[in-house]
């Protein structure tokens, strides 16, 4: 198979959501429907070997959430699939960020009880002004929740884009029998399987047109599925590819992915709808923007860093998303931030946090190099050079804090952990202005990430540690001559660990007055 035929099966999404909408679940499902795992919930690989879910880490299986993002890769319908599980919780958002810029498109979840969330906002908002296209998925139709009329008009509402609804759901709660395709004008109708979600449910199919009532669905639910498809088709919004691809239009399907009820049809609309990998924006070295085409010679972005996957590989490991030409194992390619040519050894495909050799990747492809070549979040590679991928910007954190080994003689292993921490994106660290002997000031945009570094530290480098908060509550880096800026009492001058001045401040009021106080100075939110 040619690069391009390649290049036009690839499907590389990610899967966004607020917490709890049900984002983990659809993808254990999505793994199912592809025969990655024989049964949801209990993921052993096809070769009877013990295969990962996609939360990998063990502080996300005891709380139940997804603390970091995970990519995973299979076959499906003649497609080549690849998963980014994203975090929903809005203290990880800046790794979900980070994942977007590797997403050629995405998958919304709305739980249909509580709508369009706060979370689902801001990364659908993310979405957009990187010009990703998005799908939604209405989750959990099994459970009494809002009409799918009402869903439909706060999705248009709230987040500012037509849906499309292609799918239309019978019923809800304990009523929620099935589905109504449109483009088919046929009615699926669910059983569950004796084993729950864990497998897939038994469909029977029935033409709307000529459908009747049976002990499954009553003839007046018939009518009433005739009813809505009319009036959908009368006054819903028109649904175009096209219009989905330019973002102008979102496709909504409803389901249940507990029970894998509407999961199938989504995945394959996936297929069916969701834009191969396209041409990506980069920078010249002269400053010109230009696009680096899928057909054009290697090369690839890192958008993700994670040591200690498997306790068995005590590694780091990164990700990195093929935008270019043919990645061939153990290549030598130019790592344009050090200018230094590196070897890209022992590729791997992931399926969370189990491995497998791979011999090459096409452009979508996301896969796994053990770091030995010190790549780092926003690196770019290539077989030619001379130019840089668009990186993402460092957030302004919120939070900040000391964090002390309680034992002073691990100094040597704290000091590894949070340079892999740190280097993952987990925390930023921060140190005295000229000072980087002093233990480092640590500086997160949410609260959980400091309880994600102390039990990292703990289970991955055995050091148990204080955490001690600091009374700072923004913060900005600043352009121009440091020594010269003029520092409020109550702030603090501190440096990241790329060097770059900052400082710290105990209240907004505190920054508009250094604003004030030092013209000659800028104050940047984002480096």
């Amino acid at each position: 198979m040619d690069l391009n035929q390649e290049i036009t099966r690839r499907r590389t999404f990610a899967i966004i959501s607020h917490p709890d909408a049900g984002k983990t679940t659809l993808t254990e499902k999505l793994l199912l429907y592809s025969g990655m795992i024989r049964t949801a919930g209990m993921v052993g690989s096809r070769k009877g070997q013990k295969a990962a879910s996609s939360d990998w880490m063990s502080m996300e299986q005891e709380r139940g959430i997804s603390i970091t993002a995970s990519a995973m890769q299979f076959e499906y319908k003649d497609c080549k699939i690849n998963i980014l599980d994203t975090p929903g919780h809005q203290d990880f958002s800046e790794d979900t960020y980070r994942t977007l810029t590797a997403a050629d498109s995405v998958i919304m979840v709305i739980d249909c009880a509580k709508g369009v969330e706060t979370q689902t906002r801001k990364l659908f908002e993310a979405c957009r002004l990187r010009g990703i296209p998005v799908l939604t998925f209405v989750n959990k139709m099994d459970s009494y929740g809002k009409g799918p009329i009402e869903l439909m008009e706060e999705v248009e509402s709230v987040l500012g884009i037509p849906a499309a609804a292609l799918n239309w759901p019978i019923g809800c709660g304990k009523e929620f029998k099935g589905l109504a395709d449109r483009a088919k004008n046929e009615i699926n109708l669910y059983t569950k399987a004796k084993s729950g979600g864990a497998a897939k449910p038994h469909v029977d199919y029935m033409d709307v047109a000529t459908a009747q009532g049976n002990d499954k669905i009553s003839d007046e639910e018939i009518a009433s599925v005739r009813e809505d498809l009319e009036l959908l088709e009368m006054a819903g919004n028109e649904f175009t590819r096209e219009a989905y691809l330019n973002c102008k239009v979102t496709p909504v399907f409803f389901g249940s992915a507990i029970y894998n009820y509407g999961v199938e049809p989504l995945f394959d609309a996936l297929v069916e709808l969701a834009p191969s990998p396209a041409p990506r924006p980069a920078d010249k070295n002269d400053g010109e923007e230009i696009e680096i085409a899928p057909d054009e010679d290697f090369s690839a972005y890192v958008f993700k860093l994670q040591a200690n996957m498997n306790p068995k590989h005590r590694d780091c490991i990164a990700f990195l998303r093929v935008n270019s030409g043919v990645y061939e194992k153990d290549m030598s390619v130019l790592h344009h931030r050090t200018k230094k040519k590196v070897r890209l050894a022992a590729p791997q495909v992931l399926m969370a946090a189990s491995r497998e050799t791979l011999e090459s990747a096409y452009p979508g492809d996301v896969i796994g190099i053990v770091n030995t070549a010190g790549l780092a979040i926003g690196d770019t590679v290539s077989h030619k050079g001379g130019f840089e991928f668009k990186k993402l910007p460092y957030f302004q954190p919120e939070l900040f804090a000391r964090v002390v080994p309680k034992d002073l003689g691990k100094r040597k292993a704290i000091d590894k952990g949070l340079a892999q921490l740190s280097a993952e994106g987990t925390i930023q660290l921060m140190y005295e202005y000229n000072d980087t002997f002093s233990y480092p000031f640590l500086a997160a945009v949410g609260r959980l990430q400091f309880e994600v570094l102390q039990h990292r530290l703990r289970d991955e480098y055995k050091v148990d540690t204080r955490l001690d908060m600091l009374p700072y509550t923004c913060s900005a880096w600043i352009k121009g001559d440091a020594s010269k800026f003029k520092v409020p009492f109550n702030s603090k001058l501190v440096q990241d660990c790329f060097d770059r001045p900052m400082i710290l401040f105990s209240n907004p009021w505190e920054k508009d007055y250094a604003r004030k106080e030092n013209p000659d100075h800028e104050l940047l939110d984002y480096a």
